[in-house]
């Protein structure tokens, strides 16, 4: 793994082509530790597999040789991301750092341990409750209708995979908001004023982010998306960079 240091000064000037470079590095890093933390996972997927089946406690089937295999496979990545996570989360912070204050670059840890630790309470949200909720609406719907439910392994972890890192994504967004904060590319004003078309993106991002295309499943993403909206406000009320008084400004409260 990398390890944890503060951007030099150098770093903070480093031109457009500097900074494409940069972004090129990081992302080798992250693709290499993905890649080792999926087949650490790969170790594990059974037992990842029979966790991931709580939630719906019915009979899976699989329906072609390779179906069972390339479950075994979307496992072990999402379990190599959720492994890199702290890694990924770090290599963002070096990437966005130059735009940071200099007392701000060494705010990393709390960053990396905030990041991970809100994506692991979105997961373990939706697991123990939107997709427990969400999967019995969705099957108790069909068997009203007369029809027996019989359960493709490879749709089923699709769905529920999909659900689990949308909800980790989501969780995130605070933080996010905050980090624009912080590097002065939005203010709370903003963020408050303009509060009725980040409904009409969140709508979209739930949208895109949900597994299916129901009208139930997206207003399970899209309500927390408008509470994090909400919380990230906050963050970015707190914590976002202080606008700078111009030297006129000073002058006249000083006088007063």
């Amino acid at each position: 793994m990398t390890a944890f240091r503060v951007p030099s000064p150098e770093e903070a000037r480093m031109p457009i082509t500097g900074h494409l470079g940069e972004l090129r590095s990081r992302l080798i890093k992250v693709v290499w530790t993905l890649v080792g933390g999926t087949v650490l996972a790969y170790a594990g997927s059974d037992i990842l597999i029979g966790w991931l089946r709580r939630p719906l406690a019915v009979d899976l089937y699989f329906f072609s040789p390779v179906e069972a295999f390339w479950v075994a496979m979307k496992v072990s990545f999402f379990g190599g991301l959720f492994l890199s996570l702290p890694v990924i989360l770090y290599q963002i912070w070096r990437f966005v750092a130059p735009g940071l204050l200099p007392n701000e670059r060494r705010l990393v840890f709390p960053f990396v341990l905030i990041g991970c630790l809100f994506f692991i309470s979105g997961l373990l949200f939706c697991y123990f409750v939107v997709a427990p909720f969400a999967l019995n609406f969705l099957v108790g719907f069909g068997t009203q209708q007369g029809l027996k439910p019989v359960f493709s392994v490879g749709l089923y972890m699709d769905f529920l995979l999909k659900f689990l890192l949308a909800f980790g994504v989501a969780f995130e967004l605070p933080l996010v908001i905050t980090i624009l904060a912080k590097l002065g590319l939005v203010t709370p004003q903003f963020l408050a004023r303009h509060r009725r078309y980040a409904i009409l993106v969140n709508a979209i991002l739930a949208a895109i982010l949900t597994p299916t295309t129901d009208i139930f499943n997206m207003m399970l993403m899209m309500v927390p998306l408008l509470l994090f909206y909400e919380l990230g406000i906050w963050g970015a009320r707190f914590f976002g960079r202080k606008p700078v008084r111009s030297d006129v400004a000073k002058e006249a409260e000083s006088r007063a």
